[in-house]
């Protein structure tokens, strides 16, 4: 039975797309097919025009390693799934605050963590700030 028939797709990229494609896989410890497959599952959310992948940063950061600076150290973060978005809202409790990042358009992710951590942070509506997700927590972190 032919490749097609088994559902291979087979397409042509440049020799930097496929080092591109490879770095990211070598950093996320993820096969090709397996980015490939996110990347197809990920266009249904983006399948109008109006909502189309923007071309110029990526939805990934290729290099995961954010430093982190507490006490004047600078720390790695070993998540390798760092997402760069703007704070959509925040919504401040006594003890927790919830904070919505808006990753593309129409597409966003929410966290609760401490109202002492959104301080800190310095989060607010419009600024920019990364969810680092491990497992099924979601970090947020701020440059």
């Amino acid at each position: 039975m032919p490749k097609k028939e088994q559902g291979w797709v087979t397409f042509q990229t440049s020799e930097e797309e496929r080092k591109i494609l490879e770095e990211f896989c070598g950093q996320s410890q993820r096969t090709k097919t397996e980015i490939l497959r996110e990347l197809v599952r990920g266009l249904n959310q983006h399948s109008s025009p109006s909502n189309s992948l923007p071309t110029e940063e990526p939805l990934y950061t290729q290099n995961p390693e954010i430093e982190i600076s507490t006490q004047k150290k600078s720390l790695k973060v070993s998540s390798r799934n760092i997402l760069k978005g703007v704070v959509k809202r925040v919504v401040t409790g006594a003890v927790n605050s919830e904070v919505t990042l808006e990753i593309i358009h129409r597409v966003e992710l929410t966290s609760i963590i401490t109202r002492v951590s959104v301080e800190e942070l310095d989060l607010s509506e419009g600024k920019e700030a990364y969810a680092v997700i491990k497992s099924n927590d979601i970090v947020i972190a701020r440059e």
